[in-house]
C-alpha cells in the first residue's frame, strides 16, 4: 500500500455520506459496510471512488477486512480531529469568524491525502483507519472531547462530510454502537443516509429505533441541520433456516408479545416523514442478510469470495440493497416499482444518446412507463400515474400510430386514470375514441371491443348518464351471455359491473339480485377466498349495509376478513381495509370498534357463508336458473323503464 499521501482529485459532482449503525455489537454491521463498499467501487468499470470511515474509534476492525491494513502505521479519523482540534485553539484568539467560515479554515490546514489509504489495486476503493494504533492512541482517545469539539465549531463535522463528499463518490462510515457523542456525530451531523443493521431481538430493535427518531427528530428541528437523510432498515443474522421464526419476528406475534420489525419500521418511518400510509412489504421480501456458516468466522468480504450471486447468495443480497440504497430510493418504493424507474432512466438515457430520432427507438420507454403507471394506478397513486400513461401515450402516438394496439392500451389506462381522478369528460372522450377503433379493426363483438364499451359505460354512470350506460352494459353483456355463457368469468365481472350502476340509481334490490347471483357463481368456479369471489362478497355487503340489512353485511364483511387475514397477514392493505369496513358496519350496529374480534376468534356465520352458492335471504331460496331468469327480467325492466327497448341489441339469450 501507498506510504506517500495520496492526490485526491475533486469530483465532478458531490457524492454522498451513508453511515451505518448499530445499536449493539455482534450485528454484523462491518461484514455488511465492507461488502456494499466492494461492490459500489465496481461501478462504472471500477471507477468510482469509494472511501470507507471507520468511525467505531474504542473497538476498530474494519482494516481486518482488507489485507496488510492492520500493519499500516498511517494515522486516521482521531488523528484527524486531533489536528483540527489544533487549529480551533490556534484561532481562539484570530479574527472572528462564523462557524461555517472556521469549519473551512481549519479544514484548508488539514491534507486529508495523510489520512486515507488505498485498499485495492483493481478499483478506486480507500479506507481512513479509526487511527495509528500505538502504546499513546488508547490515553489519547479518552483525552478527545467530541462534545467539546462540536460547541467550539459545530459546523465543522458537517463540513467535514461535505469536503469528503468532493473527492468519494460514496463516503461509507462505520459508527460506533450505542449512545456515544461519536455515535451521535456519525448519525446526526455527517451522513444523507443512514443504514441501521439490526438483529431480530428486543434490544437491537428498540436500540436502533430510538437512535433514528433522535437523528430524524435533530434534522428537522436544528435550522442548520435542514437537510434529507435517508434510513434504511437492514436486518442481518437472518437464520434461512427457521421460517416460523423468521416470519414470527419479522411480522410479530401478539400471543409472544413480539411487535416485529417491519410493522415497527413501518410506524417508525410515517411518524419520522409525517406519511399517512407506507408499506415495507417488498423491501423486505429482498433485504434481510441471512446467516451463513462460511462467513461467520474471520474478517471475510462476501462479494469478493462468492461472485455467482445465485439466488442464496450474499452476494445477491448486498446487490438487492444495493438497489434501494444507492440510487437514493426509498424502502417504502416495491422492488417492482424501483427496477422499473431503472429501467426507464436508462431507456432515456439510450434515447438522448441517440438523438430522439427513429420511431422504434422510444417504444421500450414507453411500454415501461405504462407498466410503471398500472402500478402507481393499483397503489393508488393517481397523479403518477397520470404523468406516465400520458407520456406513454404520446410517444406510442408518435412512434406507432392512433389505432396500433399498443396505442390503444395506453389510451384504455390513461382514461382510467383520468376517471379514478374526477376527470370524467376526458376519459369519456379518450373510451369513445378507444372503442370505435377496436369496432373497426376487431368488429363489434371482440373481447377488447366490448371491454372498451363496458369502460365507457362505467364512466358515463359516474357522469350520471345511467339510461344510456345501463343500455350499453346490458348489450355488452348480452354478447358475452351469447358467445361465452351465463357463468364465464368476462360475463359475470360485466354483471357486476351492471350491479353497480343499479346502486348508482339508486335500485338497490336488482343491485342485490345481481350480486348475488354473480357471487354465487364466483364461489363456485374461482372457490370461496378467491379475490373475485372476496370482492363480489363486499360489493353485496355494501349493498345490504344501502338496504340497512347490517347483520348480514356485517356475517359477509367477517368471512372476507377472515380470508384476507388468513391469506395476507393482518399488515396487508387489503386486511386493514377489510378490517376497517367490518368496524364500520359494527359502529352502525352500536358495537364500539374497540370490540372488533381478535384474529383468532373471528368465525363465519355458516348461512352468510353459504349465501353464494343457495343465494339464502330471508324467507327466499332461488336455484341458479331462477336467479338467471331473475337476471332477464330485470334486465328488460329496466331498459323498459329507461325507455330504451327499441336500441340496438344482440339477440336475447
Amino acid at each position: 500500500m501507498e506510504s506517500n499521501p495520496l492526490t485526491l482529485p475533486p469530483l465532478s459532482t458531490s457524492g454522498e455520506v451513508i453511515t451505518f449503525y448499530s445499536y449493539k455489537g455482534g450485528t454484523g454491521r462491518t461484514m455488511a459496510l465492507s461488502n456494499i463498499a466492494v461492490l459500489l467501487a465496481r461501478q462504472q468499470n471500477a471507477t468510482t471512488p469509494v472511501l470507507m470511515v471507520d468511525w467505531d474509534l474504542e473497538a476498530p476492525g474494519l482494516h481486518h477486512y482488507f489485507a496488510d491494513q492492520h500493519h499500516e502505521p498511517k494515522p486516521g479519523v482521531l488523528e484527524l480531529f486531533e489536528a483540527c482540534r489544533e487549529q480551533l485553539h490556534g484561532h481562539r484568539n484570530g479574527a472572528a469568524l462564523d462557524d461555517e467560515e472556521l469549519a473551512h479554515e481549519v479544514l484548508s490546514h488539514i491534507d486529508i491525502g495523510q489520512y486515507v489509504t488505498r485498499v485495492d489495486q483493481g478499483s478506486q476503493l480507500y479506507l481512513m483507519r479509526a487511527g495509528r494504533f500505538d502504546d499513546s492512541y488508547g490515553e489519547r482517545l479518552a483525552s478527545m472531547d467530541w462534545e467539546e469539539l462540536f460547541h467550539s465549531c459545530p459546523a465543522l463535522f458537517r463540513c467535514f462530510a461535505d469536503r469528503l463528499s468532493r473527492h468519494f463518490r460514496y463516503v461509507l462510515v462505520d459508527s460506533r454502537t450505542g449512545r456515544t457523542d461519536s455515535a451521535g456525530i456519525c448519525t446526526t451531523l455527517l451522513p444523507r443516509k443512514l443504514v441501521v443493521v439490526f438483529t431480530p431481538n428486543r434490544q437491537s430493535l428498540e436500540g436502533v429505533q430510538a437512535l433514528v427518531a433522535r437523528a430524524t427528530t435533530y434534522r428537522r428541528s436544528h435550522e442548520d441541520e435542514q437537510r434529507p437523510l435517508l434510513v434504511y432498515p437492514l436486518p442481518s443474522r437472518i437464520e434461512m433456516g427457521d421460517s416460523a421464526q423468521r416470519a414470527q419476528w419479522r411480522r410479530g406475534d401478539e400471543r409472544q408479545r413480539i411487535l416485529g420489525y417491519q410493522p415497527s419500521f413501518e410506524d417508525l418511518i410515517r411518524d419520522c416523514y409525517g406519511m399517512q400510509q407506507l408499506s415495507l412489504e417488498s423491501y423486505f421480501d429482498e433485504v434481510q442478510l441471512q446467516q451463513t456458516r462460511t462467513f461467520a468466522y474471520g474478517e471475510q468480504v462476501a462479494v469478493r469470495l462468492d461472485q455467482g450471486g445465485d439466488r442464496f447468495s450474499l452476494t445477491r443480497t448486498f446487490e438487492a440493497f444495493l438497489d434501494w440504497l444507492a440510487p437514493g430510493y426509498f424502502p417504502w418504493q416495491s422492488h417492482r416499482e424501483i427496477h422499473l424507474l431503472a429501467s426507464i432512466a436508462e431507456a432515456r438515457r439510450a434515447l438522448e444518446a441517440g438523438g430522439g430520432a427513429g420511431r422504434a427507438v422510444p417504444q421500450p420507454l414507453a411500454r415501461d412507463l405504462n407498466l410503471l403507471g398500472e402500478l402507481y394506478r393499483r397503489e393508488g397513486k393517481l397523479r403518477q400515474a397520470l404523468a406516465c400513461f400520458e407520456e406513454s401515450l404520446t410517444l406510442r402516438q408518435r412512434g406507432l400510430g392512433e389505432d396500433h394496439p399498443d396505442t390503444l392500451v395506453s389510451k384504455t389506462n390513461l382514461a382510467a386514470a383520468l376517471r379514478l381522478q374526477g376527470k370524467l369528460e376526458a376519459a369519456q372522450f379518450l373510451e369513445e375514441c378507444v372503442v370505435e377503433a377496436r369496432e373497426r379493426l376487431l368488429g363489434a363483438e371482440h373481447v377488447d371491443t366490448l371491454a372498451a364499451r363496458g369502460a365507457l359505460a362505467h364512466t358515463m354512470g359516474l357522469q350520471g348518464r345511467l339510461a344510456e350506460a345501463l343500455a350499453i352494459q346490458d348489450a355488452v353483456i348480452d354478447t358475452y351471455m351469447r358467445l361465452l355463457g351465463a357463468e364465464h368469468l368476462l360475463t359475470l365481472s360485466a354483471k357486476a359491473a351492471r350491479a353497480e350502476l343499479l346502486l348508482q340509481r339508486g335500485d338497490t334490490e336488482h343491485a342485490r339480485s345481481v350480486q348475488e347471483q354473480v357471487l354465487a357463481s364466483r364461489k363456485r368456479l374461482l372457490g370461496a377466498e378467491h379475490v373475485d369471489t372476496l370482492r363480489s362478497k363486499t360489493a353485496l355487503a355494501q349493498t345490504l349495509v344501502h338496504m340497512q340489512e347490517l347483520d348480514a353485511a356485517r356475517s359477509l364483511l367477517e368471512a372476507v376478513l377472515h380470508a384476507q387475514l388468513r391469506r395476507l397477514g393482518p399488515d396487508h392493505a387489503d386486511a386493514r381495509k377489510a378490517r376497517e369496513q367490518l368496524a364500520e358496519v359494527q359502529l352502525q350496529l352500536g358495537m364500539p370498534a374497540a370490540e372488533l374480534p381478535p384474529v383468532h376468534e373471528l368465525h363465519q356465520n355458516a348461512a352468510m357463508d353459504d349465501y353464494g352458492d343457495a343465494l339464502v335471504r330471508p324467507g327466499r331460496a332461488r336455484s341458479a336458473a331462477a336467479a338467471n331468469s331473475l337476471w332477464s327480467r330485470a334486465s328488460d325492466e329496466m331498459l323498459a323503464l329507461d325507455g330504451y327497448l327499441s336500441a340496438p341489441r344482440a339477440p336475447s339469450r
